[in-house]
């Protein structure tokens, strides 16, 4: 009997063991990305947990959001026998990842030098908002700060070009994505010649990858907001209101498409008007704006059914789970799937495999599990 697609894609990294040091989100996101497609993850957790466990209900979110199909051990590593124990896991598994300022793991004695010792092959992930070395290295920052040195934020503004407050951490979900891809290779690296190796990852640094055109484009013929074709700047490729004060986006940059719209709108006028500039006060820009405001978001999402001409709908969140475009790669918990139909489980209570870990995994007797516990070296859901 063949093995399904799905069957497939749930269990690609199945026997990998990773071993997640970080907290809130980039690290998470990454390490949640490489347990949806079968790795074994375990967080390696301060006693209080993760730091987005228990902040407010906001916080909350973001945890479960990031750490589903997930293991949990709480491991105090400040203590020399906390210490011990989490050389022990990294004896034993392919990938540490951990998010921590510059040093800190050093400090810890479970940097990538102490991690080789025990365990040469290690593929071990640092991710931090400016990589290891240089002058801002160990400068404190957040997903705004990263977004606005990369250029990014500076492709985000408003009418009077003032930079726009993005509602999306671009940096971390982004910089999470670097991470497990550069994970994945040095996997497929270690395959092919048994080497581990050092990953310095840096969210400015994922940022500045998507301002790859528009530096080529500076470069070369002086632009600052990349392709024209793109930026909301011509009446093919434009976002517009409707009726009911929602918003379409018409994407039809190539001729077909642009065609079809026009022929559909019984506006055959507009198909040489394809790059008119979209702004106030320009006639076609105004029409097909007043064309878009004189019906409902409803009968523009029927229109995109039966006319092929990239035109969609703008979706709130709570909508997504109902959308055709979207609602097979949300479950009713909320999660966002890393592929359709896939199975998760939900995000682990603080220490939740402790007995899994530390008497299967690592051969400690229930005494000696419970004398730790004791002595607050190890905490969370014990037997």
């Amino acid at each position: 009997m063949h093995q399904t697609k799905k069957a497939i894609e749930d269990r690609m990294l199945q026997g990998i063991v990773i071993l997640d040091f970080s907290h809130y989100l980039p690290g998470p996101f990454a390490t949640m990305r490489l347990a949806d497609l079968g790795a074994e993850v375990i967080k390696v957790e301060p006693l209080h947990g993760d730091l987005a466990r228990g902040f407010n209900s906001e916080s909350r979110a973001l945890f479960d959001a990031n750490n589903r199909s997930k293991k949990s051990v709480a491991i105090n590593v400040k203590h020399p026998e906390g210490k011990e124990l989490a050389l022990r896991l990294i004896e034993k598994a392919d990938v540490v990842l951990e998010s921590f300022r510059p040093g800190v793991m050093n400090k810890l004695g479970l940097g990538y030098e102490e991690a080789c010792k025990v365990n040469p092959g290690i593929i071990y992930a640092s991710l931090t908002g400016y990589g290891q070395n240089g002058e801002f290295a160990k400068f404190a920052s957040h997903d705004l700060n990263f977004m606005a040195v990369s250029g990014v934020l500076s492709q985000l503004k408003d009418k009077k070009g003032a930079p726009i407050h993005p509602k999306l951490t671009f940096g971390d979900e982004i910089g999470g994505m670097h991470a497990s891809e550069r994970i994945l290779a040095a996997l497929l690296q270690k395959g092919r010649t048994g080497r581990g190796c050092y990953l310095d990852i840096s969210l400015t640094d994922s940022l500045i990858m998507l301002m790859n055109t528009h530096v080529m484009l500076e470069k070369q013929l002086g632009k600052q907001y990349g392709l024209n074709a793109l930026g909301g700047n011509i009446v093919s490729y434009c976002i517009y209101p409707t009726k009911d004060n929602r918003f379409v986006a018409l994407g039809a940059v190539e001729s077909k498409f642009w065609t079809r719209f026009c022929e559909a709108a019984a506006r055959p006028d507009w198909i040489q008007k394809q790059y008119d500039r979209a702004c106030e006060g320009e006639s076609v820009y105004e029409e097909v704006k007043a064309l878009f405001a004189g019906q409902s978001l409803a009968f523009w999402c029927q229109f995109a059914k039966e006319v092929d001409c990239c035109l969609t709908p703008v979706l709130e969140t709570e909508e997504l789970s109902e959308s055709a475009y979207t609602q097979h790669i949300l479950t009713t918990d909320g999660y966002v799937l890393a592929h359709p139909e896939g199975e998760v489980s939900p995000p682990p209570q603080l220490g939740e495999h402790s007995y899994e870990i530390f008497e299967k995994q690592l051969g400690l007797s229930k005494q000696e599990i419970a004398n730790l516990q004791n002595e607050d070296i190890i905490g969370g859901i014990t037997k």
